[in-house]
């Protein structure tokens, strides 16, 4: 694990990270992006309570992770999901995710956020492992899926 020090700074995200975003997620996926970035990051500027960040080395975005506060769904109190996240793959393995989660941990913390959520493909194992690491667990929850008739 590299140690970067001062080279290595999380920042709240910002619309001009959009195309740093969709070139992450390109080069995780290996195919172009999918994910509407400029809306999510519209949003989560508008919505000034939500935690979104990216992290940057030497300038250079090089990893993001994109959150936002649930209000009562399904009886629970307010809490946060993670929607999405991503690490380009040059710095994988170097602890820039763990120091995203970290940040949006003390950022919901200091608003008396108590339960943080995600969501994960079932086969994504390198995901599975790094919320694990993070404290992550099952939760009384199952994500249910509809596909509606185009």
């Amino acid at each position: 694990m590299n140690n970067f020090g001062e080279n290595l700074t999380i920042r709240r995200i910002k619309p001009e990270d959009s195309g740093a975003l969709r070139r992450i997620q390109s080069a995780i996926t290996k195919s172009p992006a999918k994910i509407d970035f400029e809306q999510i990051i519209e949003e989560q500027v508008r919505k000034n309570e939500n935690a979104s960040f990216v992290a940057e080395i030497d300038g250079e975005v090089a990893g993001y992770m994109i959150s936002y506060i649930i209000y009562g769904s399904f009886g629970l109190e307010k809490s946060a999901w993670i929607v999405t996240l991503g690490v380009d793959p040059k710095f994988m393995g170097q602890g820039i995710g763990k120091r995203l989660a970290e940040e949006i941990f003390r950022f919901y913390r200091e608003r008396g956020i108590q339960h943080i959520f995600t969501s994960v493909s079932w086969d994504s194992v390198d995901l599975l492992s790094f919320f694990k690491t993070l404290g992550f667990d099952r939760s009384n929850f199952i994500n249910l899926m509809k596909d509606l008739d185009h």
